[in-house]
């Protein structure tokens, strides 16, 4: 059915000759505008979360603890490479809709070619890398002996399909930057609900295991992929057809490594903080792990809805730049924080007062009562604080879109310093939880720090409209 509505989208674009110039984000009241950019963004976000928390359910329910545990034990890892294609997705978004912004279209089929063309290049090159390492990684975490081949197998699939991943979140960053945000949306609902039939029917039928986990989302991706990358080069080539355009350019790479580079870094080093924090957790053992990988998935979903909101006002205020309309930015901004209270006040409510319930949904109702103690102990400690770490993503998108990456980048840093630092040192003391306490820990810090630098930019902004 996926592919079928995919094939539909692709022979629509070749038919109509569809205009990927799709929404002008610097016209318009802002409000109203960011909120109809970023919906679709967001039911994205849900569709792929689902996903992500149907692969650990069915792995839990029918595949038992262990295969939840070992997909758990993989999660960082795996996240580093999401943090690879999701930091490319950012750079690339924020230059392309700065270069729209500025209606330089010769520039933008440039800047669009050479991110498909870098983007082949550059996933070949880290699924490589990655199959290399993904065993000696496995073992470094102290993967416990019971789970560390099938965390190994299902690391070694999913890094196979990386290059769909990645090359799936640049056809997104070129949709989304031009203001395109439901066609994105149409490619993720097929791939979601194709990954999660495949996840049941290869576990719960097949009896694949984490195998099949790994290989259900191998096929959803890379089907997702190849649909929305002829659909980007059918809608580039079918629009603007005389403008005349370089179909690689070191320089205009170079631009967009300015600002994807420090994206990349950020979500990177994230990755590689939660790998130390999933080394100490490996330390407790598997029933421990299960109940953190429930934990952080439902996490995770809040915690990417927020950071679409961020990529959200990332691309308003990109355009906006380039389009010299700086009077616009606070205003989107003003508004991406009203939709990020409607957003997570109900996570809040739901992981604080029905984590038990929750967490119950990943496991398959033996003896999982440690399991279900250690998700609970999570979500009631780090829910309370959605409401900050809300505001900080959306000032760094900001941020982003203003093109202060180093100011992005020490806020980021300081809450993934301070919450490896408080595990370490707290864990000992309360054990486990001590490892729950660092995150708000790390999140308010981070918070005030990126507020302190929006605070800096708007008077710079107000200085430079009063001039």
């Amino acid at each position: 059915m996926f592919f079928l509505f995919g094939v539909y989208l692709v022979i629509r674009s070749i038919k109509i000759g569809y205009d990927f110039l799709v929404k002008d984000l610097t016209s318009g009241k802002p409000s109203k505008v960011i909120w109809s950019y970023t919906i679709p963004m967001f039911l994205s976000v849900i569709f792929q979360q689902l996903y992500n928390i149907a692969d650990s359910v069915i792995a839990g329910r029918f595949a038992g603890e262990d295969a939840l545990a070992a997909v758990g034990a993989s999660y960082p890892v795996t996240m580093i490479f999401n943090a690879i294609a999701f930091g490319s997705n950012i750079g690339c978004s924020v230059v392309i809709a700065r270069i729209f912004g500025s209606r330089e279209y010769s520039h933008l089929k440039t800047a669009i070619s050479t991110t498909v063309i870098s983007s082949f290049v550059g996933s070949a090159f880290l699924s490589a890398i990655g199959l290399l390492i993904s065993r000696p990684v496995t073992l470094a975490l102290n993967t416990p002996e019971n789970i560390i081949d099938d965390a190994n197998l299902y690391l070694r699939i999913y890094i196979g399909g990386f290059a769909f991943l990645y090359i799936y979140n640049i056809a997104t960053a070129i949709f989304t930057a031009l203001g395109d945000s439901r066609t994105p949306l149409c490619f993720l609902i097929g791939s979601s609900l194709g990954n999660i039939l495949l996840d049941y029917i290869f576990v719960k039928f097949f009896h694949w295991g984490v195998a099949g986990v790994a290989w259900a989302t191998f096929i959803a991706q890379g089907t997702a992929c190849v649909l929305a990358m002829i659909t980007v080069v059918i809608r580039v080539n079918a629009s603007t057809p005389g403008c005349a355009y370089s179909r690689f350019s070191f320089l205009t790479l170079k631009e967009i490594a300015v600002v994807a580079v420090p994206s990349i870094l950020q979500q990177s080093f994230v990755s590689v903080g939660n790998l130390f924090i999933q080394s100490l957790i490996n330390s407790y053992g598997s029933s421990v792990i299960a109940g953190y990988s429930a934990a952080i998935k439902l996490n995770t979903f809040c915690i990417t809805s927020m950071s679409t909101l961020g990529n959200g006002i990332s691309g308003y205020t990109a355009q906006n730049v380039g389009a010299g309309k700086l009077s616009r930015i606070d205003s989107g901004f003003k508004a991406c924080l009203a939709m990020s209270l409607i957003i997570t006040v109900p996570f809040t409510v739901a992981y604080y007062f029905a984590a038990e319930p929750l967490i119950g949904l990943f496991l398959d109702g033996g003896d999982n009562n440690l399991a279900l103690a250690v998700g609970k102990a999570f979500l009631s400690t780090v829910s309370p604080f959605y409401i900050p770490i809300a505001a900080k993503l959306i000032v760094d998108g900001v941020l982003r879109g203003t093109g202060r990456m180093k100011s992005f980048m020490v806020a980021t840093f300081t809450d993934l310093v301070l919450r490896v630092v408080f595990a370490y040192i707290l864990s000992p003391v309360y054990g486990s939880q001590g490892i729950w306490y660092s995150w708000p820990i790390g999140w308010l810090v981070a918070t005030l720090i990126s507020v302190m630098f929006y605070i800096s930019g708007y008077r710079s902004r107000k200085k430079i409209q009063n001039a």
